[in-house]
């Protein structure tokens, strides 16, 4: 059997410039994590505002390939080796402080909810200990992170297919068995009370929510592409495009069931199960997955930022991470969304309005960008 080293320096040594596929597919599973393959976050975002929240996925999917290309290239032109170079370029040395600060810590607090999340699956839908649930998804998140970034692309991207047919299926087989009346939906969404009040504003806060969490692995991976900045672009593209087919999918299916499954904390579960007890187990299976994606992406992401991941301090801080995670995973799923989620959204709008101030910046009135050596007085 390989060594362990060994098998870290392979992964560490591999070709240097990635595919557009798994740029594409690396971004899909960074976004899409448990609370999108639950159905929960499209839900909440996008199918309480009836026949508006599919003017919302619109906006969204432009947002996602804007600024999913603006997180890739400026980590390819700063050699990005954490979110810290892509958050400073974008709110500034002082501003930028602030919303690296709330990252770091939201990195940390989603790997947590993942660790209970994934608890809760294994006690829910296979009827095994929390506890058990949560020790193997710490276990493989840990071995996985300690592959380095090359790992965790490869974990990511390898799960995206999988979700991304399944929820196509569900949508086709949901369409064909109860076709959606937008009227009678529209006349359910309008009782309901959605998070945020305004479809334009829920498109708006559904980007920048996720994307605090996708920065801390989009930026990394832009700097595997070398000198090819066309990959990023085309990377960008596919993966917007293939986030908001997904989330289509999800809401269509939703849209279907949508009385009757709002009150589920996992409503895509609920309609997997009105076909087959075996799609609903394949399905949970899939969701499991998803979960392994976001906490691989999180412990990155926090791991990478608070050490040099070349360093050999990052292999303790990444196993002690873990364990504390797993810890605190046992406060419960639910408890540790409510806590965290609440407030991510309104610095994620900070960041994206430094990218998008930063974009127009260099192209309007040209100067040089923000250089993360000026911190260090380089």
């Amino acid at each position: 059997m390989m060594a362990y080293q060994e098998i870290i320096n392979t992964m560490n040594t591999t070709k240097k410039e990635i595919s557009i596929f798994k740029v594409a597919a690396a971004y899909i599973g960074t976004i899409v994590g448990a609370g999108f393959a639950s159905g929960q976050e499209v839900m909440q975002f996008f199918t309480f505002f009836g026949a508006g929240g599919i003017f919302a996925l619109l906006v969204s999917t432009f947002m996602f390939v804007f600024f999913g290309y603006i997180i890739l290239d400026l980590g390819r032109r700063f050699k990005a080796k954490s979110h810290l170079e892509i958050i400073r370029h974008a709110g500034g040395r002082y501003l930028g402080q602030i919303i690296d600060a709330v990252i770091t810590f939201f990195l940390f607090g989603a790997l947590t909810a993942m660790t209970a999340g994934s608890g809760a699956i294994f006690a829910e839908q296979f009827g095994l200990p929390y506890f058990l649930g949560s020790l193997l998804m710490a276990l493989v998140t840990v071995f996985t992170v300690l592959l380095g970034i090359h790992g965790v692309l490869s974990a990511i991207s390898f799960v995206v297919p999988f979700l991304l047919i399944s929820v196509l299926g569900l949508a086709i087989a949901s369409l064909l068995t109860n076709p959606a009346s937008i009227t009678s939906m529209n006349q359910w969404a309008a009782a309901t009370k959605p998070p945020v009040p305004l479809w334009p504003l829920s498109a708006i806060v559904y980007v920048s929510y996720n994307l605090v969490l996708g920065v801390a692995v989009l930026g990394p991976m832009g700097k595997l592409a070398g000198n090819n900045p066309n990959t990023l672009k085309k990377g960008a593209l596919y993966g917007g495009i293939g986030l908001g087919l997904g989330a289509l999918a999800i809401n269509l299916s939703l849209m279907t069931f949508s009385p009757t499954i709002s009150g589920f904390e996992i409503p895509m579960i609920q309609v997997a199960a009105r076909f087959s007890p075996y799609v609903q187990t394949a399905y949970s299976l899939i969701l499991l997955a998803e979960v392994y994606t976001t906490a691989v992406g999180s412990l990155y992401g926090f791991s990478a930022r608070v050490s040099n991941p070349e360093g050999k301090r990052f292999r303790w801080l990444v196993i002690g991470a873990g364990i504390v995670s797993l810890a605190a995973g046992q406060l419960g799923f639910s408890n540790l969304v409510r806590v965290l989620y609440s407030a991510v959204g309104y610095a994620g709008i900070l960041m994206l309005a430094g990218l998008t101030y930063g974009y127009f910046r260099e192209r309007l009135v040209p100067q040089p960008a923000y250089r993360p050596e000026q911190e260090d007085g380089k």
